[in-house]
């Protein structure tokens, strides 16, 4: 993008306003609300997108809806020094020039799973609930059902092509939403062999830990890094946190991540990721946690240490661009879905944060010229940004009004501006005075109408943003199978012709 190009262009903008003065007043032309908005509209104009990507980054924030975006983007822009209140800042990706919404049904549900979703994304077909990378002619939990409908996926794919490819995440790696992008399974919840019934054994189906490691190298993973340690490891041996595995069959997959794969190496702590020579390292293994990552609000006090998402996926860069060839990396901020399923608005937000900063680490580490980055969400959440609280209000806070008094409900007792349509945080019969509740501690848990014991997912349409070579594709409303499309189209992995 030519800076100078842009600068005339804006300044001849303004000029061409000024001269219509009769039309609009200096008080609106000098506004700098006005003059930021056509700078605005100007640098989108000058975008020069190609069609070919040698790399690409997918983001997905799981559980990212677009009222978490707003709240999210709020509580950076309060943390600032020089905020205004918040409600101006962008997070990184927002500023990407293209832009798309994204619908996120499964083909049996109207509100989706993880395990649905991300099989859109990452074969170009939905299919139902609950099943990885598998199509929905199979039954859900069902071995035998699943033969001959595996779908073949973009790390699939890429991996045919020479590219390099890496899996990263703040979830279990065999969770869901990475499990999609490698394995193929008609449960989600066959995470590991002990998780699989006597009839997925019987007709020759394997667990997702198993899938992940046991490939052969041309299709294997360069990166892969996250949590879910447990399921990598048999029931004799202890972590370094002292934490015993839960595979059955006495296989170490860590082991035989390092066995099978030249120049592998198998970390589990931040001490031992630090360490890692990216440069004399062709495929890591990193697993910080028997289960999930931590929160990232609670990151510093895990026992063994873990590196945020920003060094997980700075790290994962600096292995995967040694392939002249190119890369696709998959980064995955599992644990904003986890805060909101707990009715937990801070570390949902905190995550979705720390997320925003990963993608500026990309931006920083790569050229739109040739890297095709994109940012969405599986599916949504029942979270709400409600009342009217006035301008720098605290978003984790009580909501007051304009003049600054407390705004309060019609029982009289204050409310807070976040909150969930359903959730552990609903009670049953008199709703709870907040008045001395810290309601920004990042243990409070968001009141709700409606009580269950885990709030669930929503319906509606999610974003999808994108900046390089392809990202003149996202805009208008997609199916969510479309973005595996726009990758496959730009990057020219050969799923299908265009």
């Amino acid at each position: 993008m030519n800076i100078k190009r842009i600068a005339a262009a804006i300044s001849c903008s303004l000029m061409t306003v000024v001269a219509h003065a009769a039309v609009l007043p200096a008080t609106q032309t000098d506004s700098q609300w006005f003059k930021d908005s056509a700078a605005n509209v100007v640098a989108k104009a000058q975008v020069d997108t190609k069609k070919t990507a040698k790399n690409v980054i997918l983001f997905v924030g799981d559980g990212m809806s677009i009222s978490t975006l707003t709240a999210a983007r709020i509580l950076q822009g309060q943390d600032k020094a020089d905020n205004q209140g918040g409600e101006e800042n962008f997070l990184s990706f927002e500023q990407f020039p293209h832009t798309a919404l994204v619908k996120t049904y499964n083909t049996n549900q109207q509100t989706p799973d993880s395990a649905g979703t991300m099989t859109a994304m990452a074969t170009g077909v939905k299919t139902k609930a609950g099943i990885i990378s598998i199509s929905d002619t199979s039954l859900r939990g069902n071995c035998l059902s699943s033969k001959g409908n595996e779908l073949v996926s973009l790390v699939d794919l890429a991996n045919a092509k020479g590219l390099s490819t890496g899996i990263v995440t703040t979830a279990r790696l065999t969770h869901a939403t990475p499990a999609a992008t490698y394995a193929k399974s008609p449960e989600r919840d066959w995470e590991g062999d002990f998780n699989l019934p006597a009839e997925a054994v019987a007709n020759g189906c394997t667990d997702i830990a198993s899938q992940l490691v046991m490939r052969d190298e041309a299709n294997s993973l360069t990166v892969a890094l996250g949590g879910g340690r447990s399921y990598f490891l048999p029931t004799t041996v202890k972590d370094g946190e002292n934490k015993a595995g839960k595979r059955k069959d006495g296989k170490d997959l860590t082991k035989a991540w390092v066995d099978n794969f030249s120049k592998s190496a198998y970390v589990w702590d931040k001490k031992g990721f630090d360490a890692i020579d990216a440069a004399n390292t062709d495929h890591l293994l990193g697993l910080f946690n028997p289960s999930h990552m931590e929160y990232e609000a609670d990151r510093a006090d895990d026992v063994g240490g873990e590196p945020s998402l920003t060094e997980m996926t700075a790290k994962s860069l600096d292995i995967l661009k040694k392939n002249d060839k190119g890369y696709l990396l998959i980064v995955e901020s599992g644990r904003i879905d986890h805060g909101h399923h707990a009715g937990n608005a801070s570390r949902a937000l905190t995550d979705a944060v720390e997320l925003s900063n990963a993608v500026k680490a990309a931006m920083d580490a790569t050229s739109s010229d040739d890297t095709l980055i994109m940012v969405t969400a599986d599916h949504s959440h029942v979270f709400t940004i409600a009342g009217y609280p006035k301008r720098g209000n605290p978003i984790l806070g009580l909501v007051h009004n304009v003049d600054g008094t407390l705004a309060t409900a019609n029982d009289n007792k204050p409310y807070t501006t976040l909150a969930y349509t359903n959730g552990p945080g609903a009670v049953v019969g008199v709703r709870d005075d907040l008045t001395s509740v810290d309601t920004q501690d990042k243990d409070f848990m968001q009141q709700a109408l409606i009580p269950m014991e885990s709030e669930t997912h929503a319906g509606e349409d999610i974003s999808l943003h994108a900046r390089g070579p392809g990202s003149n594709l996202v805009q208008g409303v997609i199916e969510q199978n479309v973005i595996f499309h726009i990758i496959n189209q730009a990057q020219q992995l050969g799923g299908t012709k265009y």
